[in-house]
């Protein structure tokens, strides 16, 4: 037909269109995470490569400070003589740990030369008020007092592309009778080993001191410049802030020529003894052009390159081979669908291809229409279930909004006619005002189990654990209901527990369970007794509870190997009230819904109470069961919670060994209630 194409051509089309971008897309990706990582590689060579020369910049000033005190002592530099001391200079020059340009003995008194190696060069002056006027016989810590500042006047060449960090070191010199007479100074060159080698990635120096200012720099004309008045002064600014701190890291830098050349700088903390008792942070950047970082990059770009148009030719071979064989068998088997209809009951569709999945897809072909049928057979059921679930949704919003309007309409009631004045008296308007106050708590009731039910679906009901006294609990709910089972004139049998039984559970949601179930054999006995007993039971016994979901300390389920030795409390409610059905006994721990759903009903709720005590049970660890021998026989409801065990061994999270199971009543003594 006119506007469509053949199966091949859409299927080498689509392929190609599919695989082309990925390819693409997967060269792309390759591309920049070789250079990704090649920049990683580079800024953490270059972050180790700064805090090598930070430690070598300390190492050479700290030997060449010792050097130097050394020297301090000797007697040609004590006595001041003009000649020993040139002489003893020219040969302690070159054996200092450093380069050495210059070292001169200066008088302090008098501010004469006494000694150069250097000529009349001039140095920059020296702050010497710090040093000790008098030197303490055996007095040893004057060979620590020093004074390092910035060579500033008459600095040795430097050549671009190299860097070299000049500096002056002055130490005090005391004559024979321990007075500060002299200040030896030397003008020395730290250099780095720095390579242009792009593989190596050591490089260049820069070292910028807490001013700002550039102490070394491998372009001469930004030494002794401040940050601020080159480019990138933020970047450095944000380095020197980090070198305040102490951290190591590395920046990318973008104008550190005065051009947009991107360069990747590792940079290093590195303290200085300005004096003995003064040190500052300088900041050691190891600094080299990206493209050196990159330099395998373009080998990398070319195998990519080389191996995309390999695979698209060898993809476009397979595709043109492949569309002909996946065709011709699916052409055959579209053939044989179209007249699936009207075929001969024994004809099979064609399986003679070379092609498992093919062959696969003609037996699914001939069981099509048995399964189609089966589905049929489902969908019928899964409809009677939708309407059945549609007319419980529908005896839900009839019975609850029933509910609803009873309390509110005895509310609205009660308060129109104390707001009217048709009371006689004022204790006929209190006992109007304690109708509507009891109807507003049910109807507050009603609410709260919607709620409840909701917040348990969600699983967003909190619960708040605690370890509490059973009998406290079963106490506060025999006085709460006490009364109405009075007001029916039934008889309430409780036994009295004189030991102590402790669970860990939520107090007030634990309490809410008990009230329900209680409530709910109130409302369905007219005649005859409630009774309410506890045991205690093995795990063995507990025969409602799985074997392979022991409770975990948190109160909740948790699978484990191993015999599970936990000690329960059965809470056992029975009634003589009215009794279930035993068909309908499995249908009542579900939501919303109840034996007699009509708006007609005897009795009224919402069908909520069962089911959220059934899943307020189950999040504190315990199980909750409802049994009834039929119509007219009563009601039993059991809650069974673990008992919270305060042995040294349960505590280490083992529980002690058990004897066989048993089952042990608590110390008891009957309290009746009519």
């Amino acid at each position: 037909m006119v506007g469509q194409s053949s199966f091949r051509r859409i299927l080498l089309l689509r392929i190609l269109l599919l695989s082309i971008p990925i390819l693409f897309l997967g060269m792309a990706v390759t591309f920049r995470k070789a250079r990704s990582s090649l920049l990683q590689t580079a800024r953490q060579n270059l972050e180790q490569s700064a805090v090598r020369k930070a430690e070598t910049i300390q190492d050479s000033i700290n030997a060449l400070q010792t050097s130097m005190a050394i020297a301090s002592e000797t007697a040609p530099l004590q006595f001041g003589s003009p000649v020993t001391a040139s002489l003893f200079l020219k040969q302690l020059q070159p054996q200092l740990p450093t380069d050495v340009r210059c070292l001169q003995l200066k008088d302090l008194e008098t501010a004469e030369m006494i000694a150069s190696t250097c000529g009349n060069l001039v140095l920059d002056q020296v702050a010497t008020q710090d040093w000790p006027k008098q030197r303490q016989p055996g007095d040893l810590n004057h060979l620590q007092t020093h004074t390092l500042t910035i060579n500033q006047l008459n600095r040795p060449p430097q050549t671009d592309n190299t860097s070299q960090l000049t500096l002056l070191l002055s130490t005090p010199v005391y004559n024979t009778t321990g007075q500060l007479r002299y200040s030896l100074t030397a003008q020395t060159v730290i250099k780095q080993t720095e390579s242009p080698a792009p593989w190596l990635l050591q490089g260049n120096t820069i070292v910028i001191n807490e001013k700002g200012t550039f102490l070394a720099h491998p372009l001469v004309g930004k030494v002794g410049l401040n940050i601020a008045q080159a480019g990138d002064s933020d970047r450095f600014q944000d380095i020197l802030n980090n070198i305040q701190r102490g951290d190591t890291d590395s920046r990318h830098l973008f104008n550190l020529e005065g051009n947009v050349t991107e360069w990747i700088a590792g940079f290093s903390p590195l303290t200085v003894p300005v004096t003995a008792k003064e040190r500052e942070t300088w900041a050691v950047l190891a600094v080299t052009p990206a493209d050196s970082a990159l330099q395998g990059l373009d080998d990398i770009t070319q195998i990519l390159l080389i191996l995309t148009v390999g695979l698209l030719a060898a993809h476009l071979l397979a595709m043109l081979y492949m569309a002909r064989d996946l065709a011709l068998p699916i052409e055959q088997l579209g053939k044989y669908a179209l007249r699936i209809h009207k075929r001969d009951p024994i004809e099979r569709a064609p399986k003679n291809f070379r092609i498992r999945e093919l062959n696969h897809l003609a037996e699914v072909l001939d069981n099509m229409v048995g399964r189609l049928e089966e589905r049929a057979k489902e969908l019928e059921s899964a409809w009677q279930e939708a309407e059945a679930a549609n007319q419980l949704k529908s005896e839900f919003l009839a019975n609850t909004s029933h509910e609803l309007r009873t309390p509110l309409n005895a509310i609205i009631g009660c308060i129109r006619l104390v707001k009217d004045g048709c009371c006689d008296s004022r204790e006929e308007e209190v006992e109007f005002l304690q109708q509507a106050d009891k109807a507003a708590i049910h109807l507050l009731k009603i609410i709260n189990d919607l709620l409840d039910i909701q917040r348990i679906e969600e699983k967003k009901l909190p619960l708040s654990f605690e370890v509490i006294d059973l009998r406290q609990i079963l106490k506060d709910v025999v006085d709460l209901e006490a009364v109405q089972i009075q007001q029916k004139g039934l008889e309430l049998h409780v036994m009295e527990l004189v030991e102590p039984i402790m669970v860990r559970v939520d107090p007030a949601r634990l309490k809410q369970v008990l009230l329900n179930i209680i409530y709910n054999a109130i409302k369905f006995t007219d005649q005859g007794s409630i009774s309410l007993q506890i045991r205690l039971e093995q795990a063995e016994d507990v025969v409602t509870r799985p074997a392979n979901q022991p409770v975990g300390q948190n109160g909740h389920r948790a699978d484990h190997d191993g015999e599970d030795d936990t000690e329960w409390v059965v809470i056992a409610i029975q009634d003589t009230g009215i009794g279930i059905d035993p068909a309908q006994q499995h249908k009542l721990f579900r939501p919303f819904v109840m034996v007699d759903g009509s708006t007609t009903r005897k009795f009224e709720g919402t069908g909520l109470g069962l089911a959220i005590s059934r899943n307020l049970v189950e999040m504190m660890g315990g199980q909750i069961s409802l049994h009834s021998a039929g119509l007219g026989h009563g009601t039993t409801v059991k809650v069974v919670l673990p008992i919270f065990s305060t042995t040294p061994e349960s505590s280490n999270g083992q529980d002690p060994p058990k004897e066989a199971a048993s089952v042990t009543e608590p110390a008891v003594k009957p309290t009746v209630i009519s």
